[in-house]
């Protein structure tokens, strides 16, 4: 089954970006709030936005690759 670029693109988007909230919360309840692991897990979140718009790029780029 393929899927159209309307669908597809942003469904590869919100499924990574979900590993990323997952990410801090599992951080916190295994290291605590206090903990250095918390800290590179958050700056990881606050990559996520150029990285997502990195993506929304290259996904408008291959437009063509999907059918209409």
């Amino acid at each position: 089954m393929r899927l159209t670029h309307d669908i597809a693109a942003p469904a590869g988007m919100i499924w990574a970006s979900n590993f990323f909230e997952l990410s801090v919360a599992v951080a916190i309840a295994v290291f605590g709030t206090d903990s250095p692991v918390v800290l590179a897990t958050t700056v990881g979140v606050l990559v996520e936005v150029p990285t997502m718009l990195l993506l929304v790029r290259i996904a408008n780029r291959t437009k063509h690759r999907f059918p209409a």
